[in-house]
């Protein structure tokens, strides 16, 4: 609602307006109730009215009230032409006219039917911080192998939303890029049960189990020189492979993965495409290395 070229009362008013339905209206879907002492349907309808606000309070909805003869110029500005007129406002707009709806159950009907298309903050607590910039700094931090810095961004957010789950899961990787193995396992078994099973926290989960594996250094020299020794031998290259992925060097990995499947892809029950799969997953199949790795196998299985 506009203020320019509005005298001081009118200013007021459209201020006191704003605070005590606008602003609430930005998350909350508002019953918006013109009405004056001297109106007899008014004092009728007010107590259904604030019934159903307080049963419908933990869905998102709250009562204004607007007192026609103190606020005769917000009236104006609704073209108020009788009362009671009762209006539901959201994002700052009238989105239905509630006037008719006289009974508690009519009023239910009606508000059900807008809370079901509208994204209405439902309870009373503060509307949750967008952390989505942040994910994807913590996500490009990962990209950059830069583990450090991606653990502090997804500790900032897990501070503002505690129960984000790619937060978590990002977190969790973090600490596997960094070794840091006991604390991932351990921020992973201290999730509750229906966070431990998004999708997101799953892929950290692979991560975490891809890198239990991780051998130390000459273990790794060891496999790598069992694997240049015969690069026939599967089982050597497939042993590589994983060691190879677990110690961060995700391109011998997969490079030696899908030369295995080059050569025979249905070996051990196609076991270094599966291998390659879980690594594919662990990174994030949105991920561009992931992107490049598949059309690589694409081209070895279908070119």
């Amino acid at each position: 609602m506009a203020s320019m070229g509005l005298n001081i009362e009118e200013t007021k008013a459209v201020e006191r307006f704003r605070a005590s339905v606008v602003e609430p209206s930005m998350t909350k879907l508002v019953i918006l109730d013109f009405w004056a002492e001297w109106c007899g349907p008014c004092k009728q309808l007010t107590p259904v009215l604030e019934k159903v606000s307080a049963d419908y309070a933990e869905k998102g909805v709250v009562l204004a009230k607007v007192n026609v003869d103190e606020e005769r110029f917000i009236a104006d500005q609704f073209r108020v032409q009788s009362i009671p007129t009762v209006y539901a406002i959201f994002q700052g707009q009238p989105v239905a006219d509630l006037t008719n709806a006289r009974t508690e159950g009519n009023l239910k009907q009606m508000l059900d039917q807008l809370l079901a298309q509208l994204p209405v903050q439902a309870g009373d607590g503060p509307a949750a911080p967008d952390v989505t910039p942040l994910l994807a700094l913590g996500e490009e931090a990962l990209e950059d192998n830069d583990a450090e810095r991606a653990g502090s961004i997804f500790v900032q957010i897990l501070e503002m939303a505690p129960d984000n789950a790619i937060a978590n899961a990002g977190l969790i990787r973090a600490l596997v890029a960094m070794g840091q193995i006991e604390q991932a396992e351990q921020l992973l078994a201290d999730l509750p049960e229906a966070l431990a099973k998004e999708p997101a926290v799953e892929r950290a989960r692979t991560a975490l189990a891809l890198a239990k594996d991780r051998p130390q250094d000459d273990e790794l020299a060891a496999l790598r020189a069992a694997h240049q020794a015969d690069p026939a031998d599967m089982d050597a290259a497939l042993a590589y492979a994983g060691g190879a992925f677990a110690a961060g060097e995700r391109d011998e990995a997969a490079g030696t993965l899908l030369a295995m499947i080059a050569a025979d892809r249905a070996w051990n029950d196609g076991a270094a495409r599966a291998k390659l799969l879980q690594i594919f997953e662990a990174i994030g199949l949105e991920d561009p290395w992931v992107s490049a790795m598949r059309r690589r196998l694409s081209t070895i299985l279908f070119g």
